[in-house]
């Protein structure tokens, strides 16, 4: 299927996943977020750029996602905040962009076909060679994205003042305000690559350890899973999405892909101990099975879409983690205590139960 519009960014051709995203506001956020790498995102809400870009909501040093689809974008923003149209801001980080697709139809396409391959393109007119090069787009499964991103958070160094909790991140693609909720909660944070080593974080004794977000389809990444299963049962960790999935990997558990993601700021979740539903921000294309869980490894959260895996607790070690976006950035704020019952669980030294 061929969708045509008008340039909104810089001139050119980039490839990648295409995914919907239905957030109705931040999409700087949207924009910084490294999980997006190799993808193009398509926003559903129907105007976007209109409060500008401010770049204080940045989640990383630069665009990560490979292109961006808007139904209409506004290239004059009104906001106190705004700082430059996106528009503007798209062109100066040479992100290939485009506006006036009927995005309705693409996310109706989408949401009936699964994730697409697809190319979005200011060079190429003629129809069968956009299929030619389509076909040809690697697929996400092949690729190894958590190299590409990693390291646009400040790694390998410390965030928020001295003494309190010390708290390891590993990066695979860390969002900013993973960083920040947890200075929030109370902790001093330091963030390290994705290639270190269990034992030296474990010789540097933190209090816990936070495996965040990323890119990409987790079972790749099986030095990754290594390095976690020797952290299991050693020191409390919490999980973020790619690191929920990881987690669960390192654990013995399987993953599924998504038949088109849950990308979005409206995404109910249960708390199977409460029956409370959270609206949570969420972004992945992948999930865990929970059949395949292991003992004492129990269901948190679930999904009220579709019904799909969205948190665990362990009951034999002080480890959680959660399929969805507690930093909230962009979307509601419900989500937030996870982070505090982290921080609680290494301040009183027991499981999380």
């Amino acid at each position: 299927m061929v969708f045509k519009g008008v340039s909104s960014g810089m001139s050119g051709t980039v490839s990648g996943e295409v995914v919907f995203n239905t957030a109705m506001a931040g999409y700087e956020e949207v924009l910084t977020d490294p999980s997006y790498s190799g993808q193009i995102v398509v926003m559903t809400a129907p105007m976007i750029g209109n409060t500008g870009i401010n770049f204080k909501d940045s989640e990383s040093d630069r665009v990560h996602l490979a292109g961006f689809v808007t139904a209409e974008m506004c290239s004059t923003p009104s906001h106190h905040r705004s700082r430059i149209s996106l528009p503007d801001y798209l062109s100066s980080q040479k992100t290939v962009a485009a506006t006036g697709f009927d995005t309705r139809a693409l996310t109706i396409h989408l949401r009936r076909s699964g994730v697409l391959r697809g190319v979005l393109t200011t060079e190429v007119e003629d129809r069968e060679k956009l299929l030619r090069l389509a076909n040809d787009v690697p697929s996400i499964e092949s690729q190894d994205l958590v190299p590409r991103v990693a390291g646009t958070v400040v790694p390998e160094r410390s965030h928020g003042g001295p003494g309190g909790i010390q708290v390891v991140v590993f990066d695979f693609g860390a969002k900013g305000s993973i960083v920040q909720q947890l200075e929030v909660a109370g902790a001093q944070v330091r963030v390290v690559s994705s290639e270190t080593k269990a034992q030296n974080v474990l010789e540097s004794h933190p209090d816990g350890v936070v495996l965040s977000n990323g890119p990409g389809d987790p079972s790749r990444l099986n030095g990754i899973i290594s390095e976690i299963r020797g952290l299991l049962g050693r020191i409390p960790i919490l999980g973020i999405c790619l690191g929920h999935q990881l987690l669960c990997l390192a654990s013995g558990a399987k993953t599924y892909k998504l038949p088109f993601g849950h990308h979005g700021v409206n995404h109910p979740v249960v708390d199977l101990r409460t029956r409370r539903v959270w609206i949570t921000s969420q972004n992945h294309n992948y999930a865990v099975d929970e059949n395949t869980l292991p003992e004492g490894c129990n269901v948190w959260f679930r999904s009220l879409y579709d019904g799909s895996l969205e948190g665990v607790r362990f009951s034999n070690a002080p480890i959680l983690s959660v399929q969805f976006h507690p930093e909230a950035a962009p979307g509601p704020t419900d989500a937030h205590p996870v982070f505090e019952e982290f921080i609680q669980i290494i301040s009183r030294g027991n499981h999380v139960g």
